[in-house]
C-alpha cells in the first residue's frame, strides 16, 4: 500500500480546488485580490487535505524568515524574564517569532549567537547581553538583518539603542538620601562591568560629589542575591559604616537588606537606608518593601517591536544611507517610593 504523502503542498490544495497554484497563494495573502468564491473553494479543499501554510518557506521567498533572535544571559533573574516576556508577548502578536538564544557574559559569546542568527537567515537580533564583535555585526549589517541593542552603550551599524537616563535616577537617589539625613553614602556593585551598570555607580558618585558628599563604592562578583549579602558584609564591617546604599539592582538590594538585617541587626531604614534598581516582583514584597526605579520594560519591548516593522515596511526595505547610522532611544526610569528611605 502506497504511503500518504507526509506534507501536502499549495499545488495539491489547488488541483483538488481546481485553481492555479497563484489562487491558492493569494488566498493566504492579507490585502490580496481573490473572488469570494475561489476563497470558499481553496479553503474548502485545504481543510478536506489538512494543508497548512509554510510560514517560514514564504518568509524566505521574501528575504524575510520571520524569526527574531533574542541573545541573553541570566535569563532567570526577575528583571530579564520580566523583559523576555514581553518582547516575545510583542513580536507573536506581530506575527514574528522569537529564537531564544542563551549565552554567558562574554562578548565571543554573544558573537557566535550573533552567527547563530545569521545562519538561521535571523531578520532582526535583540541583544539584552554583552556586546559582540564589529565584524559579526556588519555581517549582520550586509545580510539585512536589524540589530536592537538594550542597555547596551554601543552604536552599531544600522541599529537602534534603548537606553535609561542615569543622571536623572542618580539626581532623585542623592536627594532622598539627603532629605532623610544621610551623609555617608555608598555604592553597592557587582563586577559584571556593563555599560548601564557602570553608568548608574558613574552617575551617582558625580551626582554626590557635586553635593558634598563621598561616596564608597564596592563591587563583587555577579548581579545576584548572593552579592548583594557579601557587598552588605563588606561595607557593615567598616570603620565607618555608611547610612545609605544606592545598590545597582534590586536583586543586590535584596540580598544587602537580608544580611543587613539578620547578620549585623541593622535596622531598615531606620539605621541605614536602601535602593535598589529595576522594580522586580520581589521589591514590593513586604518583606523588602524597597525603593526603587522602575525600568519601563513594557515600553522597551514595544518600541523595540515597532521600529523593527517600521524599518521592514518602509518603501525601499533596510537601508541604512551608511554603516554610521543608527536610531537611539532614552527613557526615565521613575522612582517608586517604598518603605526603605526616611521620608520616601
Amino acid at each position: 500500500m502506497q504511503n500518504e504523502k507526509a506534507v501536502v503542498s499549495a499545488q495539491d490544495v489547488a488541483d483538488r480546488a481546481g485553481v492555479s497554484r497563484s489562487a491558492v497563494s493569494r488566498t493566504y495573502t492579507p490585502g490580496a485580490s481573490v473572488s469570494e468564491t475561489t476563497r470558499a473553494r481553496v479553503m474548502k479543499a485545504a481543510e478536506e487535505l489538512g494543508y497548512h501554510v509554510n510560514h517560514l518557506a514564504r518568509g524566505l521567498v521574501r528575504n524575510r524568515s520571520g524569526i527574531v533572535c533574542l541573545v541573553v544571559s541570566e535569563i532567570a533573574t526577575p528583571y530579564r524574564a520580566m523583559l523576555v516576556r514581553w518582547l516575545t508577548q510583542f513580536l507573536q502578536e506581530v506575527g514574528k517569532v522569537a529564537m531564544l538564544i542563551n549565552t554567558d557574559r562574554s562578548d565571543n559569546s554573544v558573537s557566535a549567537a550573533l552567527q547563530q542568527a545569521i545562519n538561521f537567515r535571523a531578520d532582526a537580533s535583540i541583544i539584552l547581553s554583552g556586546m559582540p564583535d564589529r565584524a559579526i555585526t556588519r555581517q549582520c549589517y550586509k545580510h539585512g538583518q536589524r540589530i536592537i541593542l538594550i542597555n547596551r552603550d554601543e552604536s552599531l551599524p544600522g541599529s537602534l539603542s534603548i537606553n535609561l537616563d542615569a543622571q536623572s535616577a542618580a539626581e532623585t537617589a542623592v536627594m532622598a538620601f539627603q532629605r532623610a539625613g544621610c551623609r555617608h553614602l555608598a555604592f553597592a556593585n557587582s563586577l559584571a562591568g556593563t555599560p548601564s551598570l557602570m553608568k548608574r555607580e558613574a552617575a551617582f558618585v558625580a551626582v554626590a560629589e557635586q553635593a558634598g558628599l563621598a561616596v564608597t563604592v564596592e563591587r563583587f562578583g555577579s548581579t545576584s542575591y548572593e552579592s548583594g549579602q557579601i557587598l552588605a558584609h563588606r561595607l557593615l564591617t567598616r570603620q565607618q559604616r555608611p547610612d545609605a546604599v544606592f545598590c545597582v539592582t534590586d536583586l543586590v538590594a535584596c540580598g544587602f537588606m537580608d544580611e543587613a538585617r539578620h547578620r549585623f541587626a541593622v535596622s531598615v531604614p531606620e539605621d541605614i537606608c536602601l535602593i535598589g534598581f529595576d522594580n522586580i516582583v520581589q521589591a514590593g514584597w513586604s518583606s523588602f518593601n524597597l525603593t526603587t526605579f522602575a525600568q519601563p520594560v513594557e515600553r522597551f519591548a514595544r518600541d523595540a517591536v515597532q521600529w523593527l516593522i517600521q524599518t521592514e515596511q518602509a518603501e525601499n526595505g533596510f537601508t541604512p544611507q551608511s554603516e554610521q547610522q543608527h536610531d537611539s532611544l532614552v527613557y526615565q526610569a521613575d522612582v517608586v517610593w517604598r518603605g526603605s528611605v526616611r521620608g520616601g
